[in-house]
């Protein structure tokens, strides 16, 4: 934790230590192993590029080897930069959250969250309606990022508060708002996929539509929120005394 007004969540110096310290090693040892074994993985039956790996048999050594750790280092050292852009840093105070992956910073005010959680291995902040604000993909640790919450008074949950409305999405299924049967439908395409940026673009579509989903074994789970507006035919029937038509 940093002082008495912020406090900063991240992956710590021992983890970059293992990408730059481990990446590039075990690249070049990969890369040398590879060349000196050259001949006899191309006599493997089932190996695919065998004419490549019979070509780099026939180079003379260790010219070929040094060579191919060479290029295994730089591999690994392109593997420790990814890593390290793709690390997650949250920074929170009294006011707002700041996360930071990739180069890029998104911040949400402290007036919008009505709760947090870990869900999953993913940060979520709901806001007053049920909403998610945020759900982003974290490696942080749980206790550290319950602390860094509370020690600025945010409302942490240990569990997600709306975890029994969530519903098994099925195509068809009534009780949806006009729009999110489709979203829903392309979403396990891009999942079934791997498509990861396709899923999450469309899980902010769901949102504006009032529809927060959440996936379990690959499979699309879903609940509405206040702000959803459902079909004449699928909202609820008001219940109450018959008014008086005297």
């Amino acid at each position: 934790m940093s002082g008495d007004s912020r406090t900063r969540v991240g992956g710590g110096a021992a983890e970059l230590v293992l990408m730059w310290g481990g990446f590039p090693p075990l690249g070049a040892g990969a890369g040398w192993l590879l060349a000196a074994g050259a001949g006899w993985i191309a006599g493997l039956p089932w190996v695919p590029w065998k004419g490549l790996f019979e070509a780099v048999s026939r180079l003379p050594q260790p010219q070929v080897g040094l060579g191919a750790a060479a290029v295994g280092v730089v591999v690994g050292v392109l593997l420790a930069g990814a890593g390290t852009a793709e690390r997650l840093t949250v920074t929170v105070d009294r006011e707002r959250v700041a996360l930071r992956r990739d180069g890029k910073q998104q911040e949400i005010p402290r007036q919008q969250v009505r709760v947090v959680l870990v869900d999953g291995g993913d940060l979520v902040l709901l806001d007053g309606d049920g909403g998610e604000l945020l759900r982003e993909r974290s490696e942080l640790n749980r206790d550290r990022l319950r602390a860094a919450f509370r020690a600025h008074g945010w409302p942490w949950a240990e569990e997600d508060p709306h975890r029994g409305a969530y519903r098994l999405w099925v195509p068809d299924l009534p009780g949806l708002p006009a729009g999110a049967d489709a979203l829903l439908r392309a979403r396990e395409r891009a999942l079934e996929r791997d498509r990861r940026d396709d899923a999450r673009k469309l899980r902010r579509e769901l949102g504006r539509l009032g529809v927060v989903v959440r996936d379990e074994e690959r499979r699309q789970y879903w609940r509405l929120t206040g702000r959803a507006v459902l079909p004449t035919a699928d909202r609820p029937t008001p219940t109450g005394p018959e008014p008086d038509r005297r």
